[in-house]
């Protein structure tokens, strides 16, 4: 009965090719809209986790005010921390991987004719550890040029293509303001942080190189702390503010003047806010279907008009109603479902060719795919179901008498 029902819809189908294709154009665009929607979100989404996660794994930032990233009124008269406070952080808190101080300013790197504005980062050997950066070539700093600031530095790749070119930077020197300093170290491209800064673009020198031949004080301006694996970063947060409390003698009871920022933190905000701005995306494209659902409703009723005669003669020979209703049912969600498929098609291509222009991931999604088409399917029965009923009602005589 079900097969019978289904190579007549497919038959009528057929014999308005045109009507049929404009009755499920609805449909089409909707599905397209929510799938594309939906899966440019989802690689939105992925990208910035995967540009926050290039920032460190576990990695809490200790900035000087409040606010986010330091910022804030308070930043300029809160006091910077010091290198006996990374010590204390390094041997007081357990769960600890790696900590490293770091100081920033901003200057001209310069070699022959090549110079290019740049900022300089003052930090320890610790600082790769703890950004999960690895070298692309040379080495670290010793101990012995940590301790003495020797005048050696570390090359992000945007600062070495700009000064070097192709030429391999290893070995020699370079001008920083009025400080010379070797190249000993190149860095591993990270790209974008999720920030929109260029990691890339950066001068790492030892600490006490920056403070002593260029920022002129003792400052740590901001301290990077990396948790170990399976290690909360919430409990690492709660000791290190702790900490630095005591060790900054802040009263109980009065506000911090530093900010703990805990990068999973960072990850979930961003991709909550991502995920509700997807569905609200999602939500609205699938309002095209509830419009292809009522385009699905108009046509069934124009055709079960046009097919009066038809019904009432099956009727008349001893079909049953619900042979009626089905017939008309299964030509409506067979009509959405073609929709479906279509729109599926449209809307991977176009999704892929949206991702591919934005430069973010394309995450396939096989669940709002099946979504997508199961939902198209049952706007075909709900919208297809009060013409098909109303088919199914007729009497059989006069259906026959319809002109």
């Amino acid at each position: 009965m079900f097969w019978n029902a289904l190579l007549l819809a497919l038959r009528e189908i057929r014999r308005n090719v045109l009507r049929s294709s404009l009755t499920i154009l609805g449909i089409v665009i909707g599905v397209a809209a929510v799938i594309t929607m939906v899966t440019i979100g989802q690689g939105a989404t992925a990208q910035v986790q995967a540009d926050i996660q290039k920032l460190g794994t576990n990695l809490l930032q200790v900035f000087r005010g409040q606010g986010f990233g330091g910022g804030g009124g308070a930043r300029s008269s809160a006091p910077p921390f010091t290198i006996e406070d990374v010590r204390a952080i390094e041997n007081d808190i357990s769960g600890v991987r790696a900590v490293a101080p770091a100081s920033n300013t901003g200057t001209q790197a310069i070699y022959g004719n090549a110079n290019w504005s740049t900022q300089v980062t003052g930090t320890s050997d610790k600082y790769l550890e703890v950004r999960d950066w690895p070298l692309a070539s040379g080495r670290n700093f010793s101990e012995s040029e940590l301790r003495a600031g020797a005048a050696v530095c570390m090359l992000g790749d945007t600062v070495k293509q700009e000064l070097f070119g192709d030429q391999d930077p290893i070995g020699l020197s370079i001008r920083l303001g009025k400080l010379s300093c070797q190249v000993i170290g190149l860095l591993s491209v990270k790209g974008q942080s999720g920030f929109g800064q260029n990691q890339d673009d950066i001068v790492v020198v030892p600490l006490r190189t920056l403070q002593r031949r260029m920022a002129g004080n003792s400052d740590v301006n901001n301290i990077m702390v990396s948790a170990r694996d399976g290690v909360s970063t919430e409990k690492v947060q709660a000791d290190l503010e702790r900490l630095l409390r005591e060790r900054r003698k802040i009263r109980e009871g009065a506000e911090d003047d530093f900010n703990v920022r805990d990068l999973k933190e960072v990850t979930s905000a961003f991709t909550s806010s991502s995920r509700v701005l997807t569905a609200l995306l999602g939500a609205v494209a699938a309002v095209s279907l509830i419009v292809g659902g009522v385009g699905i409703m108009n046509i069934m009723l124009v055709s079960v008009t046009e097919r009066t005669r038809e019904i009432g003669t099956r009727l008349a020979v001893g079909a049953m109603a619900r042979d009626v209703l089905l017939q008309f049912l299964v030509e409506a969600v067979t009509l959405a479902a073609f929709g479906g498929i279509i729109g599926i098609t449209l809307g991977l291509s176009a999704a892929l060719l949206a991702t591919s222009a934005f430069r973010v991931p394309f995450v396939f999604n096989p669940g709002i795919v099946i979504l997508s088409f199961a939902f198209s399917a049952a706007v075909g029965i709900v919208f297809g179901y009060f013409p098909a009923r109303r088919a199914a009602q007729l009497d059989p005589i006069e259906a026959l008498r319809h002109e």
